[in-house]
């Protein structure tokens, strides 16, 4: 994923389904080029390159 989509999705409030490995997340907040997400099927967070991050559904 990139960055300015980071932003778009953050900014606009828009519901988009965001995915780390086989996992929903959601974003927490970003610096640079790490994002630190909360899973959504627990209470785990982690701190994950924005690269690694992908839409489904595009």
């Amino acid at each position: 994923m990139e960055l300015n989509r980071i932003h778009s999705i953050l900014d606009n409030k828009e519901k988009c389904d965001v995915f780390f490995g086989d996992r929903p997340v959601w974003i927490q907040e970003i610096n640079d080029t790490v994002a630190k997400v909360g899973f959504v099927d627990n209470f785990e967070e982690k701190d994950v390159y924005i690269k690694d991050l992908y839409e489904r559904n595009l």
